[in-house]
């Protein structure tokens, strides 16, 4: 097999010190560690040319698979019903909505591994993927250091561009996000930065602070009642199947039936989000082929003869950044225990997934191994950059180190 990555050795202490601090400070990298232990890599991810091209490809033959199977699903309740919606979304879905999104722009992030088989996916952030600091800032920052390599591409100033193209160049658009958290926040001002480089007026709101009318929604003011400025798009940083936990009198409903204003991306792409979404796969009229060629068989846990083993991996249907995932061997004791548990209890929230070997990568001294994750990104279609995460176990979660992806020049 032709060498398809490399680990390239680390910046000295003080030139990655630099490199940290104007992470935090220049791109909103406010959570660079978590407890004690950095979640920046020193070093950075050299891709071959030839396989950043591959995985390119690949990413944009997934996302028009997932964008017209969406628009399937849409018109199709009854298929729904089997990819685990949260029950308020699904009784506002019984039926199709008489409009459907329109001018909407689309960001969808591929999470590849290399398998000795080649790459595989271990899914598609297709509701709200985050990651551009990291993706776009920081690893400028790096790439910086190692001039022989370059970006795939900026994944932040891709979207940035196709909103203003969708708006115009004085349009208005609200982030809206979860504003009391800076994991959130810091993904929402980056982006606002690019946004307003290109003459766009931006405002950061909380989901409860859009309001409707008959012509599409706006922003409410402080005073009750009132009305404040239209919106010409929606950025949305906030999961989908959390809106219904919004407060009691917040008009959350209006995101899953009003499609008049352009959104990034609409609720409907909670409907590929869900691990659920090859469960119908079978009962789609549209092809799927580069999803099934790409994606470890999955089946539903209460189908039987899946023995709970290490042959299997356990998925949330609406887990996120490697949450609740169980493959034994490599999950404690404990949380495997939970996680079983779980299972038994409420199968219809979970999915099991055939295991795939994913290929380290040697350390530039040969001293460790690393599992990298190439988070490939979409933006209408089109492959817009790469998202490393990079992590000593298979298993790819919150606490996996971020790294710079650069590529072959």
């Amino acid at each position: 097999m032709a060498e398809v990555w490399r680990l390239l050795p680390p910046l000295a202490p003080a030139e990655f010190q630099e490199v940290r601090l104007r992470a935090i400070f220049d791109c909103f990298k406010w959570d660079p560690q978590v407890e004690d232990t950095s979640i920046l890599a020193d070093f950075p991810l050299i891709l071959s040319r030839a396989a950043w091209q591959e995985i390119a490809g690949l990413a944009e033959r997934l996302a028009a698979e997932t964008l017209a199977a969406e628009r399937e699903l849409i018109e199709r309740p009854e298929l729904q019903q089997r990819l685990g919606l949260p029950k308020p979304i699904a009784r506002l879905w019984k039926k199709p909505p008489r409009v459907l999104p329109a001018g909407d722009v689309r960001v969808i992030r591929f999470d590849f591994h290399l398998t000795a088989d080649g790459w595989r996916i271990s899914e598609a952030n297709s509701d709200v993927p985050g990651g551009y600091n990291e993706a776009s800032g920081f690893s400028l920052l790096m790439r910086d250091h190692y001039p022989d390599f370059s970006l795939s591409a900026d994944p932040a100033e891709m979207l940035a561009q196709a909103i203003c193209a969708q708006v115009g160049g004085r349009g208005v658009v609200a982030l809206v996000h979860a504003t009391a958290y800076t994991d959130d926040r810091q993904v929402m001002a980056y982006l606002e930065r690019y946004l307003q480089r290109l003459g766009l007026q931006t405002h950061m709101i909380a989901p409860d602070h859009v309001g409707w009318n008959g012509d599409g929604n706006y922003l409410r003011t402080s005073q009750k009642n009132s009305v404040g400025e239209k919106i010409d798009l929606i950025l949305r940083f906030f999961p989908a199947e959390w809106l219904p936990n919004l407060r009691s009198n917040a008009p959350w409903q209006h995101f899953f039936t009003t499609f008049l204003t352009p959104a990034c991306n609409p609720t409907t792409a909670l409907l590929t989000q869900s691990k659920r979404f090859p469960l119908i796969w079978d009962a789609l009229r549209t092809p799927v082929d580069t999803w099934r060629q790409l994606l470890p068989e999955t089946a539903d846990p209460r189908q039987g003869g899946f023995p709970m083993d290490e042959t299997w991996v356990y998925k949330p249907a609406w887990g996120r950044i490697g949450e609740g995932i169980g493959m034994r061997g490599v999950t404690s004791a404990k949380e495997w225990k939970a996680i079983q548990g779980h299972v038994k209890r409420h199968p219809e929230e979970w999915v099991i997934q055939r295991r795939f070997e994913a290929l380290p990568v040697p350390a530039a001294d040969g001293n460790q191994q690393w599992y990298p994750c190439i988070g490939v990104y979409t933006v209408n279609g089109r492959a817009a950059g790469i998202y490393g995460r990079i992590s000593t176990t298979p298993i790819i979660t919150s606490t996996a180190k971020d790294v710079a992806v650069l590529v072959e020049n």
